[in-house]
C-alpha cells in the first residue's frame, strides 16, 4: 500500500510543461482526484513575469469551466490543485480533457493562455444496469438458441473501460461476447442443452465484468432463470382463408368479417386471444381494427379503391397457455369502387398563338383525360363548348387533339375561352373543366383604312413656314407590326415645282406640315394624296385625297390702273369747263386688288382738303366716277388738285392714294380740235343723252327685280327644312361690288364640304350693277374708250349747250324727273342704292 501511495503521487506532482509551436501558450498536465495543493506548474517562471510584479500590476487567473479547481501562488508563482478534479464529472465520455485557464495582467495589460490537460485514472469500476436480473425460459427452448443481455458500462476512458467478462460455471448456459474494434457490441446467454423444469426449475449464475486498469476494478450481476412449463395444444381456425368484399368509402364501424378459433386445452391454455401479425403494416393497421376476444374485424379509416383494390390480412389467434401457441389464418378484403372520382383533364403541347390563315385541321393541343375508378365510372368522354371554330378529335385511348374547324379571322375574335368537359359514365356522373385560352395571331390581311376617301382643308395664306395644317389618320384592324401605320406623300408635280417642297407629312403621326408660306393669288388649291402603309409582310397601305384650299387674306394693296390704255402717271389730270352743271362726271379713278372677295372689294373716298374748303366735286363711293356736285362758277380755283383714298374691305383695311388734277377752264379755252373730231364728239355726245336716259330706267328696273328675286330666294332657302346628311347651313353672304374696274379682278370662292349624303349648299354672290349718272355704253371696252375721251366729249357737250339754250331747257327737265335723272338727286338715290346693296 506505501509503494502504490508513493506512485500515485509521485505521477499527480509530474508535469509536462512546453510551449506549443507559433501560440505562445503554456501547456501542463495533471492527474485526476490529485491531492489539494498538488504541484502543476511553475506559471510566472514560463510566462516570463517577475514574482515582485504580481501583485502590483493586478495578476489574476480566470477559467471558463471552473475557476476553482486550480490556484496560483502570488509568492512562489506556482500553479496548484486547489479542489477535487473528477474527470468523468468535468468531461463526461470525451477521450481529450482539458481546463483553459486565461492569465490576465494589467500595466500594461497581457491576456496569456493556459491550458491543462486531466489525465484519467482508473477509478470508477464496471457498473451492470441491475444487480439482478430475472429471465424466464420455457423448457422446449431448443439448444444453441440466444438470450441477449445488457452489459456493464465504465465511465473512465481507453484501457480504464475496456471490459472482458466472465461467467462461473454451469452445464446449460455460456456467455457469448461480440466485440468490433476491441469495443463491446453485445452480451448473450447460449443454451448449450434442453432444459428440464422438473429436474431443475430454476438456475442462479454469476457474470462478472472486469476492465483493463491498473489496478484493474470488476463489477458483477446476478441471473435467476425460471424454467416454464409448454403449453402443447395451439388455437386452430375454422378457415385458412377469408374472402370478403368491401366498398369503398364505408363508414367507420362497418364490419368486415369475424373470424373464429377453437382450442382443445382446458383452463387458460384454451383461452384465445385474436391479433394481427406483427408483419402487418401500418396502412392495414390504420384502416382496420380487429377485437381480441370476438375475432370481428370493422372498419376504422378511410378506405379508397384507387389506392389499394386489395388487402391481405394475416391473423394470429394465441391462447393464454404457458407456453402460449398461436394459429394463423388469412383475411383477403376485395374493395369495390364506387363513382367517387372526378375525371382528370392534363392539357399539354399548347401550339398557341395560332395563326389566323391556320388552314382547317391545325393540331391546336393535345388533351389527355383519366379517371381513378373502374368500369362504367371510369369511362370519360370528353365535349367543347358551342359555337366556337375547334373541335376534339380522338387520338387514342383517352387521349384528344383540339383542332381548327374553321376559318379564324383575329379582327373578328382576337381570343376564344375553350372550354373542355369531361364526363365519366357513373351514376350520378362526375365532371371536370379545363379551359384553354386560344389566342388568334395576326396576319397582315388588312390595309391602312381612312375614315374619308378625301379630306378638304381650309389653310390661310401667308402662313408661317412649317406649320401644322391637317393630321391624316388612317386605322388598322391588324396588331402589333401589322397595325404600325407609316404615313408618306405620293409625289407629283405642281407646276413646275414637286409637291414636297409644298407640303410635307410626319411618317408617325401623319402631320401634315405646309413648308412654305402659301399664296392664295399664286395657287388657290392644291390638291394631292397621302399613302398609309403598315409594317407587314408584304406590307399593305391605301391613299386619301387631301383638297387644301388656301384661303386669302387682305395682303395686297389696292393697285391704280393707268387713266389710259397705253399708260401714263397714276396722277389723272383732265380739263374741265366752268359750263358744266351739278352731276356731270369729269375723271374716273380706276384701281384693282389682287386679293378676292372682300379683301378685293374697293370703295372711293374724297379727301378733304387742307384748308377744310368744301370741293365742288365728289367721288362715287364704289364706281371711282369723280363728278360735280353744283355748277362750276367763276369763285373756284382754276385748278383743282383731288386726293382719292381707295380702300378695300379687308382686315385690315389696305388703302392706296389717287391724285387727280382738274384744270377748270372757259369755254373759249378750250383745247382745239380738228372739225372731225368736234362733229363726230358733238353728234355722240347728243346720241349718248338721248340714249342713257332709256339706257338707265332699264337698269334701274332690272336691279330691282334682281334684287327681289334674290331676296324670294334666300327666304325660301332659310325657310327650307334642311337635309339628312347634309353639313350643317351655312349662312349665304351677298357680296356687292362695282362692276367697273372689280368684277374682273375681285371673285369670291365658296366651298362647301359635306361628310353625309344629299348636296352641298352652295353660296350666292351678286354684284350690283355700275350706275354712273354720264354716259354708259354697253360694252365694257366701249365704255372704256367713252371714258377715255372724256375730256372731248365734254369740250362738245359745253358747245352744243351754248348752241342751243331749248335742249338745255329740255334736259334740265328730264333732270329733275323722279325717276332716274343726272341730278344732285339722282345721284343721291344711285348713292343709296349701292350702300343698301353693299350692307345686304
Amino acid at each position: 500500500r506505501t509503494c502504490q501511495g508513493d506512485c500515485r503521487l509521485l505521477l499527480s506532482v509530474m508535469f509536462l510543461l512546453f510551449w506549443e509551436a507559433g501560440s505562445g501558450q503554456v501547456h501542463y498536465w495533471v492527474s485526476e482526484e490529485a491531492k489539494h495543493g498538488t504541484f502543476v506548474g511553475r506559471i510566472t517562471q514560463d510566462l516570463g513575469l517577475e514574482l515582485e510584479e504580481l501583485v502590483p500590476r493586478l495578476f489574476r487567473v480566470a477559467s471558463k469551466d471552473r475557476g476553482d479547481l486550480l490556484e496560483v501562488n502570488l509568492q512562489n508563482g506556482i500553479l496548484f490543485v486547489n479542489s477535487r478534479i473528477d474527470r468523468e464529472e468535468l468531461c463526461g465520455p470525451r477521450a481529450e480533457c482539458s481546463i483553459h485557464l486565461e492569465v490576465i495582467v494589467d500595466r500594461p495589460l497581457q491576456v496569456f493562455h493556459v491550458e491543462v490537460e486531466v489525465k484519467d485514472i482508473n477509478d470508477n469500476p464496471p457498473v451492470f444496469p441491475m444487480a439482478v436480473k430475472n429471465l424466464f425460459i420455457y423448457e422446449s427452448r431448443q439448444p444453441g438458441s440466444r438470450i441477449p443481455l445488457e452489459g456493464a458500462s465504465d465511465v473512465d476512458i481507453g484501457a480504464n473501460s475496456l471490459l472482458t467478462y466472465r461467467l462461473n460455471s454451469n452445464e446449460y448456459f455460456t456467455l457469448d461476447v461480440k466485440r468490433n474494434d476491441e469495443e463491446i457490441k453485445s452480451l448473450g446467454l447460449v443454451l448449450k442443452k434442453l432444459l428440464n423444469r422438473e429436474d431443475t426449475p430454476e438456475h442462479h449464475l454469476l457474470i462478472t465484468a472486469v476492465d483493463g486498469g491498473k489496478p484493474e476494478l470488476s463489477g458483477t450481476t446476478q441471473l435467476k432463470i425460471t424454467v416454464l412449463d409448454v403449453n402443447d395444444n395451439a388455437p386452430e381456425f375454422e378457415s385458412t382463408i377469408y374472402k370478403v368484399k368491401l366498398f369503398e368509402n364505408a363508414p367507420n364501424g362497418t364490419l368486415v368479417v369475424t373470424v373464429n378459433a377453437s382450442d382443445s386445452d382446458e383452463g387458460i391454455n384454451k383461452d384465445i386471444v385474436y391479433s394481427f401479425n406483427t408483419d402487418t403494416s401500418a396502412d392495414t393497421l390504420s384502416k382496420f381494427h380487429l377485437d381480441p376476444v370476438n375475432g370481428y374485424i370493422i372498419v376504422k379509416g378511410d378506405i379508397d379503391f384507387e389506392l389499394t383494390k386489395l388487402y391481405e390480412i394475416q391473423v394470429e389467434a394465441t391462447d393464454k397457455g404457458t407456453p402460449p401457441m398461436a394459429d394463423h389464418c388469412t383475411v383477403l378484403v376485395e374493395i369495390l369502387d364506387t363513382n367517387d372520382n372526378v375525371p382528370e383533364l392534363v392539357i399539354k403541347s399548347l401550339s398557341l398563338p395560332i395563326l389566323e390563315d391556320a388552314p382547317v385541321g391545325t393540331v391546336i393541343a393535345l388533351i389527355s383525360v383519366s379517371d381513378l375508378d373502374s368500369g362504367a365510372n371510369g369511362q370519360v368522354t370528353c365535349t367543347l363548348t358551342h359555337h366556337v371554330p375547334f373541335k376534339l378529335q380522338s387520338t387514342f385511348k383517352n387521349y384528344y387533339s383540339l383542332v381548327l374547324d374553321s376559318v379564324l379571322d383575329r379582327e373578328s375574335v382576337a381570343n376564344y375561352e375553350v372550354v373542355v368537359t369531361a364526363r365519366d359514365g357513373g351514376s350520378p356522373s362526375l365532371s371536370a373543366t379545363a379551359s384553354v385560352s386560344v389566342e388568334v395571331a395576326d396576319v397582315n390581311d388588312n390595309a391602312p383604312a381612312f375614315a374619308q376617301a378625301e379630306y378638304t382643308v381650309f389653310v390661310k395664306e401667308n402662313n408661317p413656314p412649317g406649320c401644322h395644317i391637317f393630321t391624316v389618320s388612317a386605322r388598322d384592324a391588324d396588331a402589333q407590326e401589322n397595325a404600325l401605320v407609316s404615313y408618306s406623300l405620293v409625289e407629283r408635280r405642281v407646276g413646275e415645282r414637286a409637291l414636297s417642297s409644298y407640303v410635307s407629312v410626319h411618317a408617325e403621326s401623319g402631320k401634315v406640315y405646309a413648308l412654305q408660306p402659301l399664296d392664295h393669288e399664286e395657287l388657290d388649291l392644291l390638291q394631292f394624296q397621302v399613302s398609309a402603309r403598315d409594317a407587314g409582310v408584304p406590307p399593305l397601305g391605301s391613299n386619301v385625297t387631301l383638297q387644301v384650299f388656301v384661303l386669302d387674306e387682305n395682303d395686297n394693296a389696292p393697285a391704280l390702273l393707268p387713266p389710259g390704255r397705253g399708260g401714263g402717271p397714276s396722277a389723272v389730270s383732265q380739263v374741265v369747263a366752268r359750263s358744266v352743271g351739278a352731276g356731270h362726271v369729269v375723271a374716273k379713278v380706276r384701281a384693282v386688288d389682287a386679293d378676292s372677295g372682300y379683301n378685293a372689294w374697293l370703295s372711293y373716298e374724297l379727301q378733304l382738303a387742307a384748308g377744310g374748303a368744301s370741293s365742288p366735286f365728289r367721288v362715287g363711293l364704289y364706281t371711282g366716277e369723280i363728278s360735280t356736285t353744283r355748277a362750276l362758277d367763276e369763285a373756284d380755283t382754276p385748278r383743282q388738285r383731288l386726293l382719292v383714298l381707295v380702300k378695300d374691305h379687308g382686315e385690315p383695311v389696305l388703302t392706296a392714294t389717287a391724285t387727280v388734277l382738274l384744270s377748270l377752264e372757259d369755254s373759249g379755252q378750250a383745247p382745239k380740235t380738228s372739225s372731225r373730231a368736234l362733229s363726230g364728239a358733238a353728234g355722240a355726245e347728243t346720241a349718248l343723252v338721248d340714249v342713257n336716259v332709256y339706257l338707265i330706267i332699264a337698269i334701274c328696273a332690272v336691279s330691282s327685280l334682281l334684287v327681289l328675286t334674290l331676296l324670294l330666294y334666300t327666304a325660301l332657302r332659310c325657310s327650307a327644312p334642311p337635309r339628312e346628311g347634309a353639313c350643317g347651313p351655312v349662312k349665304p353672304r351677298l357680296v356687292c361690288s362695282s362692276a367697273v374696274g372689280s368684277w374682273s379682278y375681285s371673285q369670291e370662292r365658296r366651298q362647301k364640304v359635306c361628310s353625309g349624303e344629299g348636296p352641298p349648299k352652295t353660296d350666292l354672290m351678286a354684284f350690283s350693277p355700275s350706275l354712273p349718272p354720264g354716259p354708259i355704253s354697253g360694252d365694257r371696252e366701249e365704255q372704256l374708250d367713252v371714258e377715255a375721251d372724256l375730256p372731248a366729249k365734254v369740250s362738245n357737250f359745253k358747245k352744243s349747250f351754248r348752241r342751243s339754250k331749248k335742249k338745255k331747257k329740255k334736259r334740265k327737265k328730264k333732270e329733275r324727273n323722279p325717276s332716274c335723272s343726272y341730278g344732285k338727286e339722282a345721284t343721291s338715290t344711285t348713292e343709296k342704292m349701292e350702300a343698301a346693296m353693299a350692307l345686304d
